[in-house]
């Protein structure tokens, strides 16, 4: 009977080593699982705000451009309407007159 209860404790010392050594690396691999989430969550941060930071210089890029056209634009049509002032000034200042006298 002792040998038996012996036997038992045995057994039950055994199974408590056993079901210490998964608990152990249970933990060990929720650790390395923790750690593997946290350098992707990194990875994918940094990726992400460098794909942000290209389309907005991209962006800024284009937008800049695109003002430099229109101020481009903008400043031809003023010269060109500046000039045909200065060319024709007198003759609208005639017809505004012409205008004003008659009506």
């Amino acid at each position: 009977m002792d040998s038996i209860v012996s036997r038992l404790s045995e057994i039950e010392v055994t199974a408590a080593a056993i079901v210490e050594n998964a608990q152990s690396k249970k933990d060990s691999l929720e650790k390395e699982m923790q750690e593997k989430r946290d350098k992707f969550d990194v990875e994918l941060e940094t990726g992400t705000r460098e794909k942000l930071a290209r389309i907005q210089s991209d962006l800024e890029t284009r937008c800049s451009e695109i003002l430099k056209s229109q101020e481009a634009l903008h400043s031809q049509t003023l010269d060109e309407l500046e000039e045909e002032f200065n060319q024709k000034h007198e003759r609208y200042a005639e017809e505004i007159f012409r205008h004003i006298t008659r009506g």
